[in-house]
């Protein structure tokens, strides 16, 4: 009991520091899906942002980037990872029987409920190595992550339609446990975030800022 003030103030702490803080709360859940099509909406609606923070990219604008920072086309890299990432452990689990789970730790559902509930992604957290970008070219990476994202969508769906909705399917490495539901919705907020990213580095290229 001691220790959890010291969580709620990490979780403040990182709250304050995340960009949709630091742009004016410009939080992915601002305008959250409803409807019977909820949560099948989080992905059509981060296909729908990625080609429009796209579509004007030229070549040498995949890589902007400041310093340190990855680039246009290594966050791209990274997202097409992410999704080909969790559709091929869904699709694992469904020729198994059944998916490889464990209970939440603590720490795993206070991290669930900034990012999933809170639709916040604090920045400056290390990517796992099957998801860090190993160098394709931009419009590679753009080719790809879109394919991904038809297969993420088509995995979510098909464990969702086996285990049903509300129960969890797959393992996070962070989160925890997530449902089919959670999964959709995290991987919006996680796209949401990184293009909010790309935009930035085409904000400072009109500003006339090498970035």
């Amino acid at each position: 009991m001691g220790r959890e003030p010291t969580r709620r103030r990490r979780l403040w702490r990182d709250w304050r520091n995340s960009e949709e803080y630091q742009t004016g709360n410009d939080s992915a859940l601002s305008h959250e899906p409803t409807g019977d099509r909820e949560m099948d909406a989080w992905l059509d609606r981060l296909e729908k942002e990625i080609e429009e923070t796209t579509v004007e990219l030229r070549d040498s604008d995949w890589s902007r980037a400041p310093e340190q920072r990855w680039n246009s086309a290594q966050i791209m890299e990274h997202l097409g990872r992410t999704y080909g990432t969790t559709a091929k452990m869904l699709e694992l689990s469904m020729g198994t029987g059944s998916p490889q789970l464990r209970a939440a730790t603590f720490s795993e559902r206070l991290k669930k409920l900034l990012v999933v509930n809170l639709g916040v992604l604090p920045s400056g957290a290390d990517a796992p190595p099957m998801v860090t970008p190993k160098g394709d070219p931009g419009p590679v990476a753009l080719e790809r992550a879109l394919a991904n994202l038809k297969r993420l969508d088509a995995a979510i769906a098909a464990a969702e339609e086996r285990w049903g909705g509300m129960k969890p399917v797959a393992m996070h490495p962070i989160l925890g446990p997530l449902n089919p539901r959670e999964w959709r919705k995290f991987h919006y907020i996680h796209g949401h975030h990184h293009l909010l990213q790309i935009r930035k580095r085409l904000e400072y290229k009109a500003e006339g800022v090498n970035r």
